[in-house]
């Protein structure tokens, strides 16, 4: 019977996996069992799924637990799809939850086409992933940090009133600032110490990104993506190694969507209703491309540094980015005008800049 599949829904977890299997067109399936999420528990599990009859099917939701599984399956010749947990159909009155209960509805909604499949990186552009990653979560331990130490200092009376936090400047008054209490003098070394060491790692991913933009690799993309305002190596790598692959999206609208920076919608029968973006999708990729739509606020004056970025890249990337400059900032002061707060039209323009940076990404 070569024509047979056996769907098989997996609920994995970092200790066990919940399985279950569908054949062909059935309505329970015939098996359902727990596996040890370890070694000696996979490869019991590998036999058995190369010992069912006809073809196989494997699916899991994307999680804490990467993408091991897949990878696992995929090089013992098993196809293995991971699926967008956020765009799995859930129905409103179903009110009990188990992993059991999940691997089945997996394995009917594959079966069905039902679910959403993402990308798998490989483990090259997974690294990139974690390494970007890495350094944002850096950056966020920076404000804690500062915040934490200029609010211990302001609850003990001293403010820095002579310019603006953290320059030279303020690292000079910072370091002039001093408690008789040895304890508090204690915790004033210590959380100075904290930000000093945190600014120096901060610093550390930083040139190594701009060692990464040069790469073979990655050198060609970044530098078209570079010849948009406000995007520089970080923000560059971060698409990059976010999307994968630009070329994926069949349209600018798709990317969008996946980026999760499209208007939500609940219409029905003759009202429409229109709110905030849906926020689905990578938020890494939503964060970067927001903050590099702020540059659009300025007139579309080429500086030095974008004159140089724009040096010697072909003339369709350099006419998209000037296409870019014109338009987006006409789309920033127009909803300004209208009376719309800044940062509503700050994510307007992200929203068209995505479609330059999928334009950009059909060149490469």
């Amino acid at each position: 019977m070569s024509n047979c599949i056996t769907w098989v829904g997996i609920d994995d977890s970092a200790k066990k996996l919940d399985v279950a299997f569908v054949f062909n067109q059935e309505e329970n399936p015939r098996e359902q069992f727990e596996v040890m999420n370890d070694p000696d528990g996979l490869g019991r599990f590998v036999k058995k799924l190369k010992a069912q009859r006809g073809e196989v099917r494997c699916v899991y939701e994307a999680g804490v637990c990467g993408y091991t599984l897949q990878r696992l399956l995929k090089k013992k010749g098993i196809p293995c799809d991971v699926v967008a947990p956020s765009l799995t159909p859930r129905r409103p009155g179903d009110r009990v939850k188990t992993n059991k209960r999940d691997a089945r509805k997996l394995a009917k909604l594959y079966r069905a086409g039902e679910l959403t499949s993402i990308l798998v990186p490989n483990e090259q552009q997974e690294a990139l992933r974690d390494f970007l990653r890495a350094r944002e979560d850096s950056l966020e331990d920076l404000t804690r940090q500062r915040h934490r130490l200029s609010k211990f200092l302001l609850r003990n009376g001293m403010k820095y009133r002579t310019g603006k936090a953290w320059t030279k400047g303020h690292w000079g008054w910072l370091r002039t600032c001093h408690f008789d209490d040895p304890l508090k003098q204690e915790v004033l070394m210590q959380c100075r110490t904290t930000v000093e060491e945190t600014q120096e790692r901060l610093k550390t991913f930083d040139e190594k990104i701009e060692e990464i933009v040069k790469r073979p690799e990655y050198a060609r993309l970044a530098s078209y993506l570079m010849a948009l305002r406000g995007v520089k190596a970080l923000t560059a790598l971060t698409i990059i190694a976010e999307a994968v692959d630009l070329k994926r999206y069949v349209s600018a609208p798709a990317m969008m969507s996946a980026i999760g920076i499209v208007p939500s919608e609940y219409s029905t029968g003759d009202s429409q209703r229109q709110g905030g973006i849906t926020k689905t999708g990578n938020g890494h990729w939503r964060r970067v491309l927001i903050e590099s739509a702020w540059h659009y606020r300025h007139s579309p004056v080429t500086s030095g540094a974008l004159k140089q970025r724009r040096k010697n890249l072909p003339e369709e990337v350099v006419a998209i980015a000037e296409k870019a400059d014109r338009r987006l900032h006409k789309k920033y002061v127009k909803i300004v005008n209208r009376g719309k707060r800044a940062t509503v039209a700050a994510v307007a323009v992200a929203r068209e800049l995505a479609g330059f940076v999928w334009a950009i990404g059909q060149l490469a």
